[in-house]
């Protein structure tokens, strides 16, 4: 009779053949296995979370301007006195606001002590004169002699050279008596120029000192608005340019009469001066607003309800492959009714979502649709 131990031993060596030509398959599932419970389940793709109406860039003539605001200045004021000192004032012949002529008196001085010193001078001018005569008298009377060898040669040449004295002091006469006129005409201070009286600081029995101001002349009545642009808008502009300035009774045209020549080192602006040649209600040291017309350019423009603004920032969404938004930074320009100006940003063949824009976020899938159907899906509507 055999023994168990060794009927089952031959049994166990065959198993493990067996096992061991099925380790390969055996390994090789297993790692399919393991592939199969690592790779996660795909997720079905989002639909469009937003019905929106899309645009593109739009090629605009545009009237491009310049908005600003400044003041109301003279064009050109001047200050008025007189060059004599230590006389009073008679009379003030004008008030603030009053419209003057060239030439017209303004103020009136005291004149009699200055009459009385031209009159002093016109008799000393009469007395040069009179001594003038009989020393050309007695000059002709020693040429002659001295013809006939009747006088001496040196009373002859006493003769003539007081004969040129006496020219001399008729000149010096002369002169005196046109500095006291001028002196009189000066009591008088006359307008240089048209224009409007701005200022006054004189009354009558005042004295007054030579140079003093006593009165401001706006020359010609003219105004002028002057506004400080900076370096990117100041460089636009051109002498010439038409400028509308806001004015208490309406709109007051102009144009730029002059530019600063160079901009302000330390705020890189730069001053535009515009000629108002009818001011209206605008006076002086008025503040006003302006704009100062370019003339047309062609820009482009976008929808205003393209335009996002977040953070400070202005962004635009661009519809990429699948109707899915991308949020892109840009800046604008000048606004124009319901469109703006577009800067840089976006370029001009990108689809740009319109209406809607306000309620996406970046790699939001929207659905395209008409501006007529939009309303009803839009949150809010």
């Amino acid at each position: 009779m055999k023994s168990p131990q060794r009927s089952a031993r031959p049994r166990l060596l065959e198993h493990t053949s067996i096992i061991a030509q099925l380790r390969p398959a055996l390994l090789v599932i297993g790692a399919l296995l393991l592939v199969a419970c690592a790779k996660a389940p795909e997720k079905p793709k989002a639909g469009p979370s937003l019905t929106v109406t899309a645009g593109a860039i739009e090629q605009v003539a545009l009237d491009r301007a310049i908005d600003s605001a400044g003041s109301v200045a003279a064009w050109e004021e001047m200050s008025l006195g007189v060059e004599l000192a230590g006389v009073r004032v008679d009379e003030v012949l004008v008030e603030v606001g009053d419209a003057v002529h060239k030439g017209q008196v303004l103020v009136r001085l005291d004149r009699r002590s200055l009459a009385a010193e031209l009159a002093q001078q016109r008799a000393m001018r009469a007395q040069a004169r009179a001594s003038q005569v009989l020393a050309h008298a007695n000059a002709e009377r020693a040429r002659a002699l001295r013809e006939r060898q009747l006088m001496a040669a040196g009373e002859v040449e006493q003769l003539i050279a007081n004969e040129q004295v006496a020219d001399a002091g008729v000149l010096n006469a002369d002169a005196a008596v046109a500095s006291a006129q001028l002196r009189v005409d000066f009591s008088a201070l006359r307008a240089p120029d048209d224009g409007l009286i701005s200022a006054r600081s004189v009354q009558p029995g005042q004295v007054v000192g030579a140079g003093a101001e006593l009165l401001r002349l706006i020359r010609k009545g003219r105004l002028e608005w002057r506004a400080e642009l900076p370096e990117s808008d100041f460089l636009q502009v051109r002498v010439g340019a038409k400028v509308r300035i806001a004015a208490p009774d309406g709109v007051v045209e102009g144009s730029v009469r002059a530019l600063s020549p160079g901009l302000d080192a330390a705020s890189r602006t730069g001053k535009v001066y515009a000629d108002i040649p009818h001011p209206g209600a605008l006076i002086a040291g008025m503040f006003a607003h302006g704009r100062i017309l370019l003339g047309k350019a062609t820009v482009a423009m976008l929808p205003t309800a393209a335009i996002v603004e977040r953070d400070g920032y202005r962004y635009a969404f661009v519809l990429g492959a699948g109707d899915v938004v991308s949020q892109r930074r840009i800046e604008v320009g000048q606004p124009s009714g319901d469109h703006v100006e577009i800067l840089g940003g976006i370029a001009a063949g990108d689809r740009v979502v319109v209406q809607g824009a306000a309620f996406l976020s970046d790699g939001d899938r929207v659905r395209v649709v008409a501006a007529d159907a939009v309303a009803a899906t839009t949150p809010g509507a």
